[in-house]
């Protein structure tokens, strides 16, 4: 992909996670280390040929060999199933956050919700300090001990008992962690992660088994890399072999394609797939970059059940529910708000609307990001689960790919809105921030790949899939353009700086040239 030859100020974005020096000092980390050198030196190898094959994966698919279904095999035609346990049979709706914030760990936890996804991935920032204190607070909830301090009650506030069940999520195959083996040698953040938590965790105090979200695979072969980490971690601290117990996201294209084949690889281990629609979608646009019929429309005018996603939704539910295991649905990014009643009334809305379609698709539960958001969400769906339901003579390979016609519209002022939103997610990023809520919606590193793949396709494709201004007129999405609303947003947003509680003009300035810079070089992978 070429978007433009103009060149922009390169600055720092998202840089690979360092350790900063002496960050393991002490008796305990010198054991730690030991341990994790060992599993580094099976299996970050492996995490480095799996992130190899996915360039050669996507490469292909720009050059016209798109992602399809496999062949059929034993693993989609013999009659296996999975046993799912009791502890996990309600996850109707599984509330999810950035794990380095107590406090919203602790009210995401006391919400009511049957599952809790604590973040050390999309809605977190990448940086040292960050992913420790998460690693922390992840420690201190399983233990039923993580706490806060409520400034407005003058109290400390703890978890209730009993508590939902408690997922964490790595981060993806595709990162890196530096600075912490000799040589300053890169070891795999999956794994990293991972044995950080499972090294620190006091199992015996579990009401639980361990339990992973894996984030951003591209296939079932990644399924076998996950598996034998969780065996060799168990082998490791004498667990039981199948005592790490996971979900997964779903939110790659090529994934889509094998998710049979995915869960038979984690079949000890595996309770449930989710659609990462948001993920998902950036995915989308990512494998047909050089297609100028999937220049998708605006993303707010993408209704939540376009049949890109409505297809996928009855597959994951036919394979799961076939294969015993749960079919968790989305994120819904409109947010409820407090303070704004018509923002908050049509937000709860379209949350409603949104898990009710789930629901009639035969999904399990959702996600959600607010605790008004838990009571909606979970009256949607069926107790505990609606695994026993399955849709007879349905399609085995629907299509995956289904034509974009008359879905949505695509504008200069949506241009303009992704834009203003990578500006100030990157804005949020630079001030600690992994998910920021912008103009109503929690934005987090999904949405910012969204926006950046969105304008790079548009300036790619914009005379073969015209983008029109207000007057309908079409506007030729050159380079130049994209410069020009850099700098028009900028500028906007420097202006409202203390309306809007933004923060420096400097970092508002460096955001601006890091998220332009990222689009220009082609940086679109979710790190």
């Amino acid at each position: 992909m070429n978007i433009g030859s103009y060149s922009t100020t390169r600055k720092r974005g998202f840089e690979v996670n360092c350790a900063p020096p002496n960050a393991f000092g002490g008796m305990v980390e010198h054991h730690f280390l030991k341990f994790l050198r060992q599993l580094h030196t099976e299996f970050t190898p492996r995490q480095q040929l799996l992130a190899s094959e996915r360039k050669r994966i996507l490469a292909e698919s720009l050059e016209g060999k798109k992602p399809a279904y496999p062949l059929p095999s034993a693993m989609t035609r013999d009659k296996w199933r999975i046993d799912l346990p009791g502890w996990c049979g309600d996850q109707r709706n599984q509330m999810t956050g950035p794990a380095d914030d107590a406090e919203l760990v602790v009210k995401m936890l006391n919400s009511g919700a049957p599952g809790v996804m604590l973040d050390l991935e999309d809605s977190m920032v990448n940086e040292w300090s960050h992913q420790r204190t998460a690693v922390d607070n992840i420690l201190r909830a399983l233990e039923g001990e993580l706490s806060y301090y409520d400034e407005k009650t003058k109290t400390q506030v703890s978890i209730k008992s009993p508590s939902p069940v408690i997922w964490i999520r790595p981060r993806g195959l595709h990162m890196s962690q530096q600075g912490v083996l000799e040589n300053d040698e890169l070891l795999s953040a999956s794994l990293f992660d991972l044995a950080r938590i499972a090294f620190y965790l006091d199992a015996a105090n579990l009401k639980h088994p361990l339990s992973i979200y894996i984030p951003k695979s591209e296939s079932a072969e990644e399924a076998l890399w996950w598996r034998d980490v969780f065996q060799a971690l168990a082998n490791a601290l004498n667990w039981p072999k199948d005592f790490i117990k996971c979900m997964a996201l779903v939110e790659s294209h090529p994934l889509a394609f094998q998710m049979e084949k995915f869960l038979f690889n984690l079949k000890d281990h595996i309770v449930g797939l989710n659609l990462g629609r948001w993920d998902y979608m950036a995915s989308l646009i990512h494998f047909h970059l050089d297609d100028p019929k999937w220049v998708l429309p605006d993303r707010n005018t993408i209704p939540h059940d376009v049949p890109f996603f409505q297809n996928l939704r009855r597959l994951m539910v036919e394979i799961c529910h076939k294969r015993g295991v749960l079919a968790i649905g989305g994120m819904t990014a409109l947010y409820p708000s407090r303070r704004d009643e018509a923002l908050n009334a049509r937000a709860l809305e379209v949350l409603a609307r949104d898990k009710k379609n789930e629901a009639d698709c035969l999904m399990d539960g959702a996600w959600t990001g607010h605790p008004d958001q838990n009571q909606i969400a979970i009256a949607q769906f069926p107790y505990p689960n609606q695994i026993n339901a399955r849709v007879r003579g349905a399609n085995p390979c629907p299509n995956l790919r289904p034509e974009m016609k008359g879905v949505g519209q695509r504008t200069l002022s949506g241009t303009r809105t992704a834009v203003r939103t990578v500006i100030r997610y990157r804005n949020g990023v630079l001030n600690g921030k992994g998910a920021s809520l912008i103009d109503g919606y929690m934005e987090d590193l999904a949405t910012d790949r969204i926006y950046r793949l969105m304008i790079a396709q548009r300036v790619k494709h914009s005379c073969e899939a015209p983008i029109v201004n207000e007057a309908l007129a079409p506007v030729p999405h050159t380079p130049e353009l994209i410069t020009q609303l850099f700098d028009e947003e900028l500028e906007k947003l420097i202006s409202e700086r203390d309306e809007t509680h933004l923060s420096s003009t400097d970092t508002l300035r460096e955001a601006r040239h890091i998220s332009e810079s990222m689009i220009v070089n082609e940086e679109v992978t979710p790190v």
